[in-house]
């Protein structure tokens, strides 16, 4: 922030004396340039020098309200902004962005961006904490929506102009995650499967066999209801039309909601999983619970007698099905990979290696289009034999020397 005298040039004449300007004795002498709280070059012009230099003492060290906020600015973390963000934003979100948002930004936006300086984070930064995703593992899906995220509160930054420009503009993510494979990296055998419906109690068994056996998620189990609303045994159909969710901000606590973004629909009830169901229900019985329904798009509060339940009659929590599934996959042998979702793995690559059409099992698991279940479990396809020496022998003359031209006419 340099202080200019503006009666004087700074070349100086044979006489070693700076040259007087033309404004020499006109107006005020002395000139600070200073940038706003915007972050603009702005200037202000003072008659005595001691003024000017108070004043420039005070910008470079932030306290003319001129710079005030500009220094604020260059302190705020990211966290802070996207508190902000969330709260000015979240009033017209729907129930599962509300949930969803907060949640990706937690565990893995702000670990990584939440005490910065949100002016300093720049694309390094942004490219590095993308390959941290890839290393861990993380799915084209999930890294696709957490990058959204925080492009799309740093977009807000710029339109705030607390920052100059988005660093994530530079990114290029369909290049990035091109090389990625969707495959699963564990798939259960049948053994390990067998395996697993042995060690966890009765109570939990019937949930085991909706995963292996008809490809649910975790959430769509736990929304299993009695009645026809999910399953029809007489024509052995299955319904998934919601899920289980749970949120502290939400409902006061958990709530049903449609399954993952359009993937409801009706599939095959095997009769396998279908007699596991009725002696689920025979043994251990549903439970009632008076729960807020958001599947209809409005939301409502109705009974709903779920299959799945605490030892105590109470809803399962992540945390409660985490801490049983640990001691589940290790006695059954089962390694860390192993998840509630290798279960879906089975099922898929299941199908798709007895050879099932993959259109067939791409309806089975409810994807939204054919490129996702190819992508994932392509490397499950059968291998087919195919005759050798086809074409070749299509192209290759008659024996009596006559050959087939384009449109399937014989020559003379």
């Amino acid at each position: 922030m340099p202080i200019d005298d503006l009666w004087y040039l700074t070349k100086r004449g044979s006489d070693k004396k700076r040259l007087p300007s033309k404004r020499h004795g006109r107006g005020k002498r002395w000139r600070v340039r200073y940038a706003d709280a915007a972050g603009e070059p702005r200037e202000r012009l003072f008659e005595r020098k001691v003024d000017a230099e108070a004043f420039d003492l005070e910008c470079r060290s932030g306290v003319a309200a001129e710079v005030k906020a500009k220094r604020e600015t260059d302190r705020l973390t990211f966290a802070e902004y996207a508190q902000r963000w969330q709260d000015s934003r979240q009033a017209g979100w729907s129930v599962e962005t509300r949930r969803r948002v907060p949640q990706n930004l937690r565990k893995r936006l702000l670990p990584t961006f939440g005490e910065r300086a949100i002016r300093s984070i720049n694309l390094t930064d942004v490219m590095a904490w993308l390959g941290s995703l890839l290393d861990e593992g993380s799915a084209k899906s999930s890294i696709g929506l957490y990058f959204g995220v925080l492009k799309t509160i740093l977009n807000a930054a710029v339109i705030d102009k607390v920052l100059p420009e988005n660093p994530c503009d530079g990114v290029k993510l369909a290049q990035l995650l091109r090389g990625v494979s969707r495959a699963p990296k564990w798939v259960p055998t049948e053994d390990q499967v067998l395996k697993l419906t042995e060690v966890v109690p009765r109570r939990f068994r019937a949930a085991i066999w909706l995963g292996a056996g008809e490809g649910l998620r975790f959430g769509e189990v736990l929304g299993m209801e009695d009645g026809s609303r999910c399953f029809d045994s007489a024509r052995e159909e299955l319904h998934v039309v919601q899920q289980l969710r749970h949120s502290v901000d939400h409902f006061g606590g958990f709530y049903l909601t449609p399954p993952k973004s359009g993937s409801a629909g009706t599939i095959d009830l095997d009769a396998v999983v279908a007699e596991e169901l009725a002696a689920h229900i025979k043994e251990v019985g549903p439970v009632e619970f008076e729960l807020p329904d958001i599947t209809g798009g409005k939301p409502q509060t109705r009974p709903a007698a779920l299959l799945f339940t605490t030892s105590t009659g109470k809803l399962i929590t992540d945390r409660y099905w985490s801490e049983l599934w640990e001691t589940w996959r290790s006695a059954a042998g089962w390694p860390k990979e192993g998840t509630f979702h290798s279960l879906r793995h089975f099922f898929a690559t299941t199908l798709m290696s007895n050879g099932v059409e993959p259109q067939e099992v791409q309806k089975a698991l409810r994807h939204a289009s054919l490129r996702i279940t190819l992508e994932t479990y392509v490397h499950w396809m059968p291998k087919r034999d195919r005759r050798r020496g086809l074409v070749g022998q299509i192209l290759r003359p008659s024996k009596d020397g006559q050959t087939v031209d384009r449109v399937g006419q014989d020559h003379p």
